[in-house]
């Protein structure tokens, strides 16, 4: 069964529970390309592609913390109070960054890249960045979420709060830009993992990226691709789309042909070729 409702009420509940203290949080993962989806079929703009897959199913919310709330840490104090009393509690082995509560429902907390934590008091390892003081608030650090604070995309949210009030809250999703890169290193961990599923939804949210992706946020893109083409993991992203995204027998395509939301009219040839483009080799 399909947990969208849910996560769209948690999501808002949260909103709610800490609008006050101007955390800005960015939605990631697979509800951000879901509100992506709306907001852009909303709009009614082209995008690169015409043909859309349906929206994946997935029980979590990936929210990226912005790295000045990582470093000035009393100000997370809202965000883990309200998480408390929202009912989440800290997963073991994961403490202070994923949280779930009955349902499932689960919060991942992530940040940037750990560069930007360079000559603050953050302490910062490979997998979580660990603020000074805690606040019992870390965030595992990804650092091919490239562009994370730039061209950010606000999007509205519109549902009922487990209270039972219609509202609409403004949430931030990145830009497509910052998406490919996260999902191409995503798949590129999980293509040989059979417990992985092979890394198949990965494959199959870059189709949706690129699908979604308007001409403007394309041309930022670009931008975004030249700024930082020195940055290894933006290196590493061009081998991964020459490697398993750049024909139809490639690995990366075939995972995206053999997914069950592919439709024969996906254009998969211009999927190819856009992802050539904006990473080449």
């Amino acid at each position: 069964m399909s947990q969208m409702p849910e996560l769209r009420t948690a999501l808002l509940d949260l909103l709610v529970a800490t609008q006050t203290a101007n955390l800005r949080l960015i939605l990631g993962g697979g509800y951000g390309l879901v509100l992506k989806r709306e907001y852009v079929r909303k709009l009614g703009v082209p995008t690169l592609l015409k043909v859309w897959p349906e929206a994946r199913s997935t029980n979590d919310l990936d929210l990226f913390l912005r790295a000045e709330l990582l470093i000035d840490s009393k100000r997370l104090r809202p965000l883990r109070d309200s998480l408390t009393i929202l009912g989440y509690q800290v997963i073991h082995g994961a403490e202070h960054y994923q949280f779930v509560r009955p349902g499932p429902l689960k919060i991942d907390l992530l940040t940037g890249p750990a560069s930007q934590f360079a000559n603050s008091k953050v302490k910062v390892d490979e997998r979580r960045a660990s603020p000074r003081p805690s606040e019992k608030i870390h965030a595992h650090i990804t650092n091919e979420a490239i562009a994370l604070e730039e061209g950010l995309i606000t999007v509205p949210v519109t549902g009922v709060t487990s209270a039972g009030n219609q509202i609409t809250h403004d949430i931030a999703i990145p830009h497509p830009f910052t998406y490919l890169m996260m999902k191409l290193h995503a798949y590129s961990d999980q293509h040989k993992k059979p417990d992985k599923d092979y890394g198949a939804y990965h494959a199959m949210d870059l189709y949706a990226i690129i699908a979604m992706t308007t001409e403007q946020e394309w041309n930022e893109a670009k931008q975004f691709r030249l700024k930082y083409i020195g940055v290894p993991e933006v290196q590493k992203a061009c081998r991964i789309v020459s490697e398993l995204f750049s024909s139809m027998t490639t690995k990366g395509v075939l995972a995206i042909r053999g997914n069950p939301y592919f439709l024969p009219s996906f254009e998969i040839d211009d999927f190819i070729s856009n992802m050539s483009e904006l990473f080449p080799t």
